[in-house]
């Protein structure tokens, strides 16, 4: 018998709006099943912890199935990257922001080095094909549901 190969860290990206909390929960389903089958002890599931969307019902998923999970926020209202312009803040609903925060996030995702990317696409989500674009050039493989 091989010996457990520890836990396989999954990377969910999705839309803010998706619409079919199903097809992602079958998704997460086979994703752990297909670990499993491959040695690992089970998926943590990591993700951008956005509020709404396929963060959020990814979320809700781990925590009902005891899947461990690691939420990386993207920091909006704090300070730019160094190569960030002057002047290129924006104001929005919950004040002054960087609009880069959610690309480097995406980045700090791609770098935890997760076995697979899920990638919940709906309504070409900017922020969706910005990680999946990281993680193929970072050679991880990317599994792209739509709905």
């Amino acid at each position: 018998m091989s010996s457990p190969i520890g836990l396989a860290r999954i990377c969910l990206t999705g839309s803010r709006s998706w619409p079919e909390p199903q097809l992602l929960a079958d998704t997460l389903m086979d994703v752990w099943h297909d670990a499993t089958q491959l040695g690992y002890d089970g998926i943590q599931l990591e993700h951008g912890a956005c509020e709404d969307g396929a963060d959020a019902l990814g979320d809700l998923w781990a925590i009902g199935h005891g899947i461990p999970r690691h939420r990386e926020p993207a920091d909006w209202s704090g300070p730019c990257a160094p190569d960030c312009k002057p002047g290129h803040r924006r104001r929005g609903r919950r004040g002054d922001y960087c609009p880069t925060a959610g690309r480097r996030r995406n980045q700090l995702l791609v770098d935890r080095g997760p076995v697979l990317v899920v990638a919940a696409h709906h309504n070409n989500s900017a922020g969706t094909a910005d990680c999946m674009r990281r993680a193929k050039k970072a050679g991880i493989p990317v599994r792209r549901i739509v709905a």
